[in-house]
């Protein structure tokens, strides 16, 4: 009532029942249970959930905002200079970050990868998108927050090859990519941990989950937002089975990668 500015009378208006009905709600020794049907009512009347009034759940949101705040949608654009993702890794301070990249971890991308991917863009964006990731890169050296990512070999492998994927990137673009990953793998280790896993043994979509509260997966256009504990606590338990079927551990991902750049 405090917080939206509710009197007793209001209330008493609202749920039309006497002021002293309410008055008898509200007494610190012996208070009155209310039925069925006023519960309801001060719930609509306050814009709480009935449950959250019989103190059955902490959240006093409504079902449907619950649901709402549970599940969301965001737009995500080609670069990820997309502010959203930023104020998701400042949310994440303190805790660890789990990621799963759709390629080459974003946040690790050279600029002159970056210039090809963009390439067939008519807008320019590749200087813009390496800004961002220099933003992010600076996030995570700060040390705020440790970052583990999984990723699957034969990613890795493509780019040291050019193909699929990389098909059309030279090879001085290809191994200063690879190179500048090896290199903050052993710069930043254990801060930032890269595992690399078969993907003909397990599988993931793009996601990435910021500790313990939220978790978010790349879809394509938009990102499909979680904050519900049991989802994100799901997203974190499969991310950690990524982690134990690693054909690669974090220790090893500099050395192999450097071994994939043969002349």
């Amino acid at each position: 009532m405090s917080l939206k500015g509710v009197t007793r009378s209001g209330l008493s208006r609202k749920t039309r029942v006497d002021r002293s009905t309410i008055g008898q709600l509200l007494k610190d020794d012996q208070p009155r249970l209310p039925n069925a049907q006023l519960a309801a009512d001060v719930a609509d009347a306050l814009s709480v959930s009935t449950d959250w009034l019989l103190g059955l759940t902490n959240r006093p949101e409504t079902p449907g905002d619950i649901v709402a705040a549970a599940l969301s949608l965001s737009p995500a654009e080609r670069t990820s200079a997309d502010e959203q993702l930023l104020e998701w890794h400042h949310e994440a301070a303190g805790f660890k970050v789990r990621h799963v990249p759709a390629t080459l971890p974003d946040i690790l991308k050279t600029e002159r990868m970056l210039d090809w991917e963009y390439a067939s863009f008519r807008a320019r964006r590749s200087a813009e998108a390496f800004s961002a990731m220099q933003d992010q890169l600076e996030w995570l050296s700060s040390g705020v927050s440790d970052y583990e990512i999984a990723l699957p070999v034969h990613e890795i492998e493509a780019c040291a090859d050019g193909t699929a994927y990389y098909k059309g990137v030279t090879q001085d673009v290809r191994y200063e990519q690879l190179g500048f990953i090896a290199d903050q793998c052993e710069e930043m280790f254990p801060r930032l941990r890269i595992f690399l896993f078969d993907a003909h043994k397990v599988y993931s979509a793009p996601v990435t989950i910021f500790g313990p509260n939220l978790a978010v997966i790349y879809v394509g256009q938009c990102y499909l937002a979680f904050r519900e504990a049991e989802r994100v606590k799901s997203l974190t338990h499969h991310f950690d089975w990524l982690v134990r079927e690693a054909t690669v551990d974090a220790r090893h991902v500099a050395a192999h990668i450097r071994s994939l750049m043969i002349p």
